[in-house]
């Protein structure tokens, strides 16, 4: 499945989205991870467009949505968001991120409660790593562009896949080191100094809407310790572990899909 994508005019600048579903149903908004497209959705799309209007959009720095000099901030990433949803005239919409778009999902959660219905934060974390591991990659990555991209394309499936998946599954993991790869390095470089600098653990308790946490269960990155950390914090927060590491989605893409509509379905009734 190839997405058609457009280039939105926002009043923060240019974000390449990709609009799908019922005109008039509920709109979902999609957040990709950190190194990779909208197009990481693409195993979701079908099952969720029968039921939502689905929003997907290159964060800030990724794809070919707007390059802007770092550093950035979830502030700036948070805003990009509603910024997308006001362009485009949803006043309220479902929330789906993944690890670094589920930190910005918490961020909104906090921030902007009152523009969502429903909130779903995948393989992330209220604070993910340390800063200083943040800020020695964005500093590579700044020195070496990118060859530091091709790099960090290289050891992704460790990060990323368990390993009997990226046996299994060459393909999918090739096309999402090649997300990496392309990324461009100053847009990913700032958003490392995003996630170094952003710790939301004393805020959790702000968030309101309808919480889903979904981990993987092998995930090294974000664990499921931490989903379920978040989880103490967060009122009514439900939570879900799926067999894969940080890419659940597409590790999992059956579970990933049954868990996230299952909890819309019930969030939203």
């Amino acid at each position: 499945m190839t997405a058609k994508t457009s280039s939105l005019a926002t009043d923060r600048g240019m974000f390449r989205i990709a609009i799908e579903g019922p005109e008039h149903a509920p709109a979902l908004m999609l957040s990709n991870s950190l190194g990779t497209t909208l197009e990481m959705w693409e195993p979701q799309v079908a099952a969720l467009t029968q039921h939502w209007r689905v929003v997907r959009y290159d964060t800030r720095g990724h794809g070919d949505s707007l390059v802007t000099p770092g550093p950035y901030s979830f502030d700036v990433l948070g805003m990009d968001a509603l910024a997308v949803l006001d362009t485009l005239g949803i006043q309220k919409a479902a929330f789906c991120g993944i690890s670094m778009g589920g930190h910005t999902g918490l961020w909104l959660g906090i921030h902007a409660g009152h523009r969502l219905q429903a909130l779903v934060v995948c393989n992330s974390a209220a604070r993910i790593g340390s800063a200083s591991a943040w800020a020695e990659r964005a500093s590579m990555v700044r020195a070496n562009g990118t060859d530091s991209m091709q790099s960090l394309a290289a050891s992704a499936p460790a990060r990323w896949f368990t390993p009997g998946f990226t046996q299994r599954q060459p393909l999918v993991v090739q096309r999402a080191q090649a997300w990496i790869a392309s990324t461009p390095p100053e847009g990913y470089a700032a958003c490392c100094d995003a996630l170094g600098h952003s710790d939301l653990r004393d805020q959790l308790a702000r968030i309101t809407a309808p919480t889903l946490l979904l981990a993987g269960s092998a995930d090294p990155v974000t664990t499921v310790a931490e989903a379920q950390s978040m989880q103490a914090c967060i009122p009514g927060a439900q939570l879900a572990v799926v067999p894969a590491s940080h890419l659940s989605n597409l590790e999992a893409p059956h579970a990933f899909t049954g868990a996230l509509l299952d909890f819309l379905a019930a969030a939203t009734a």
